[in-house]
């Protein structure tokens, strides 16, 4: 059992919550039972270690089991050695330790994809791991960041994903252009959402088509020069008080339409 929380191992795995730790030894941080059960289902060859404290694995044995499976051993620590680990003040007696596995940007594009979230400039993490969630319900083919959007393996962002980020492709480090163009050459329209797009319900019949949606940031929304790679700007009508939508929000929207035109045009 591990159990000194100074000591070099248990301080490599905490500095995974910090950028630099992870682009240099390309790992990243778990935390918590419901991670940890995900990467096992959806990813085991992602994993590299995992620790939890005996009560953590008498109470989810399911993860015991599935570590097992994958062939990967439980490495017992103390409550004190967990809480130096983790990232947040109560990581649930379960800390892993994972492999990054991005896409490349040519793979999401050469798969023929239907429905495809861009992020650009998204520096929220709350707000990029809820919009990875959305387009995994939705039933996105991938999400491709780009610009200076948020590392996709920061703590938070991983934490809001629930789980969603081993279940489709992430592509990560490039450019709009590029982006763009590849969803071009793919036979996909860009809608970008825009606060001063034209009525989103006057061109959502478009939405059944091959569709790549572009959100910008959180405070400034897409710039100029990244709303005239769009084909298309939409904005969601405001039909209360509310004086705007949270990006994540608006994004769900802007998914959960384009999977259902998507799906009722197939029928």
């Amino acid at each position: 059992m591990l159990e000194n929380p100074r000591s070099p191992r248990v301080r490599a795995v905490a500095k995974l919550a910090k950028r630099s730790a992870r682009e240099e030894t390309g790992l990243f941080l778990l935390e918590g039972p419901q991670a940890a059960r995900e990467a096992l289902q959806y990813a085991p060859e992602s994993l590299v270690d995992l620790f939890a404290t005996p009560t953590a694995m008498e109470r989810h044995s399911d993860i015991r089991d599935a570590a097992r499976a994958a062939d990967l051993e439980v490495e017992y620590t103390t409550e004190a050695v967990l809480d130096a680990m983790a990232d947040t003040v109560t990581p649930q007696g379960i800390v892993a330790v994972a492999r990054q596995q991005p896409t490349s940007m040519r793979e999401v594009f050469a798969s023929n994809p239907r429905l495809v979230a861009i992020c650009e400039e998204v520096r929220d993490p709350g707000n990029l791991g809820t919009i990875i969630r959305a387009a995994d319900a939705a039933g996105a083919d991938a999400v491709v960041l780009t610009g200076r959007t948020v590392d996709p393996y920061n703590p938070k962002v991983v934490r809001s994903t629930t789980g969603s980020l081993f279940h489709l492709p992430i592509a990560v480090g490039g450019e709009l252009e590029a982006a763009v163009e590849r969803a071009h050459a793919a036979g996909m329209r860009v809608v970008a959402a825009d606060v001063d797009g034209t009525d989103f319900l006057a061109s959502r019949h478009l939405l059944a088509e091959p569709t790549a949606w572009l959100f910008g940031n959180e405070a400034r929304g897409l710039e100029e020069p990244a709303l005239a790679h769009a084909d298309l700007a939409l904005r969601l009508p405001i039909y209360g008080r509310a004086e705007s939508l949270n990006l994540a929000t608006a994004a769900s929207v802007c998914l959960y339409e384009t999977a259902f035109a998507q799906r009722e045009n197939a029928r």
